[in-house]
């Protein structure tokens, strides 16, 4: 009989993705390397000082999304769920100086913050933050797009609330060029994303298989549904690439 699992049970820890971690971040991340080292320490803990939700993405996440980033050429790039602007430093610094990163947060709070974080970073020239809805605020960048006030977007980062997760993803697709990868987090959740049942009573299961089913779905990409474990917790993020 398939495992079913109860909506508190988001969390799951195990020894040795922890070991592993510890190992590979003890060789891969290399403080002295990363000129943003101590600005990203200054983040998570001003964030948690501040009372930001301890949700943000964990090291070795921000750096393979720098990583996808530079590999990705990006100049331009689209980040919905701004929290305390962990992922946008790691983002931000890995890329040249003319490049941009647009972040949209739903919370006022969220967005002092996270303007306090990446102003300590010295990235506020590379990073603007959109207050609002993402679903107001993508058409109206998409409509500047279209007047040629800005340029289309060429890497999409979206971690938000999963109700709305293939809302977002639509929009975002109005507003970025061919081969645009696009990320969305949270998407496996444990493996609940797996339980039918569950979804049925989980509006955030529901909104992540609506977003699987749907993209695949759509003609216009090609994507595909990535596991992870971590020191953080057993989840996994949907990636696309825009045709």
């Amino acid at each position: 009989m398939a495992q079913k699992f109860t909506t508190n049970q988001y969390l799951e820890h195990d020894a040795r993705w922890d070991a592993v971690d510890a190992y590979a971040n003890k060789h891969l991340l290399h403080p002295s390397r990363n000129k943003f080292h101590q600005a990203l320490e200054f983040a998570y803990k001003n964030s948690i000082d501040k009372g930001l939700p301890d949700i943000a993405s964990y090291p070795a996440q921000g750096k393979m999304l720098a990583i996808q980033a530079q590999i990705a050429g990006a100049k331009n790039v689209l980040e919905v769920g701004t929290l305390g602007g962990y992922a946008a430093i790691w983002i931000a610094g890995a890329l040249p100086d003319d490049a941009k990163v647009t972040s949209i947060e739903l919370d006022p709070h969220h967005k002092q913050v996270a303007e306090e974080n990446i102003a300590n970073a010295g990235l506020s020239d590379k990073v603007t933050i959109e207050l609002g809805p993402a679903i107001d605020v993508i058409p109206r960048l998409t409509q500047e797009i279209q007047n040629g006030e800005r340029d289309k977007f060429d890497f999409v980062f979206i971690d938000a609330d999963k109700e709305n997760n293939l809302a977002y993803f639509e929009l975002a697709l109005q507003a970025v060029r061919s081969r645009t990868p696009i990320f969305v987090d949270n998407v496996v959740r444990r493996g609940m994303v797996a339980d039918e049942e569950l979804a049925r009573k989980d509006s955030r299961v529901a909104g992540i298989r609506n977003l699987i089913e749907s993209v695949g779905a759509n003609e216009k990409v090609e994507a595909v549904v990535v596991q992870t474990v971590s020191e953080k917790n057993y989840d996994g993020f949907l990636l696309a690439v825009v045709k």
